[in-house]
């Protein structure tokens, strides 16, 4: 195998290293109580009608921070932090899918919240939420995290499941970046022992680090939760079709081709959904810009969408 350029794998492992603009709004924060009594946490700005951002794998709410300032002109931004992350409680054994749904509609109901953006699993959560919760009137679904084979779904799960159960997070990360075609292609194709040494030392060097955002290793033990939300909706989009809320799907011509499958196929789901493509973009697109992030072009598209 050819060199991986040096800036490649700096890009993958580079630290968090969150940016604190002092300009107005503040934010401030927050917490409402699941229905199992779990704490859930979150991040506020602005003022308007209520928005929630709903973040995926891998991330907190604070990685759409920008986005969220971007926005809070106009609206009142709530960025949860989902279970197991920042601000909010951790998630137990046997909580799936229903539980997400469950955290995402105390948020609803605390803020009296009609409006959702989800971004990859976060926004299969907001998919299965619509159906669910009347109160969600405008939905935005960029590039929801699904597979067109639920079979292959379960097989990654399995695979992250043992890595995690064997404490080998380094491992339990390869394979939920390469399922997840996250990071540089040339990246993804180099052999997995050689990558997880990679994810290892970039985690060590990441703890070395102050940083707001949730380390890797925080973060790699929730990758079993946002695939079991994969697993559980992949291979199904037609049940989408019972929505009524209003919905936009947005993704990125730079995205995987896995995620415009996905997205097509709740397209198809949703005749009367509205789908927009950002050019030039990909599945960060949303985050904070130092996550490699371009949240400008996507909050033209809220703004518009939402108001």
């Amino acid at each position: 195998m050819g060199r991986v350029p040096r800036r490649a794998v700096a890009d993958f492992l580079k630290g968090r290293i969150v940016t604190n603009p002092t300009t107005n709004p503040p934010v401030t924060t927050g917490e409402v109580t699941s229905d199992d009594g779990t704490t859930i946490g979150y991040r506020q700005i602005g003022s308007g009608p209520g928005v929630v951002l709903m973040h995926g794998s891998m991330s907190s709410g604070l990685h759409h921070l920008q986005l969220a300032r971007l926005l809070a002109d106009q609206f009142t931004v709530y960025l949860p932090d989902r279970r197991g992350r920042g601000l909010s409680g951790p998630y137990r054994a046997t909580d799936d899918l229903q539980t997400e749904v469950g955290d995402l509609a105390a948020l609803l109901e605390h803020g009296s919240i009609h409006n959702v953006f989800g971004l990859s699993s976060g926004a299969d959560i907001c998919l299965e939420a619509a159906l669910q919760l009347p109160t969600i009137r405008r939905l935005v679904v960029f590039e929801p995290a699904l597979l067109q084979d639920q079979a292959l779904a379960r097989t990654v799960l399995a695979r992250l499941d043992r890595a995690i159960a064997h404490g080998d997070m380094s491992r339990a990360l390869v394979i939920g970046m390469k399922a997840a075609q996250m990071g540089p292609a040339l990246i993804r194709m180099m052999p997995d022992g050689l990558l997880v040494l990679l994810v290892e030392m970039g985690m060590r060097a990441e703890a070395k680090k102050s940083s707001e955002y949730p380390s890797m290793r925080v973060l790699a033990p929730t990758l079993h939760y946002d695939f079991q939300v994969v697993a559980t909706l992949s291979g199904q989009a037609q049940r989408f079709a019972a929505i009524t809320a209003d919905v936009l799907l947005m993704g990125g011509s730079k995205s995987p081709q896995f995620l415009k499958d996905a997205l097509a196929s709740v397209e198809v789901a949703l005749p009367r959904a509205r789908r927009i493509e950002l050019p030039g973009l990909d599945h960060a697109a949303s985050w904070n810009e130092d996550q490699r992030g371009k949240p400008g072009p996507v909050a033209t598209e809220l703004r518009r969408y939402f108001a």
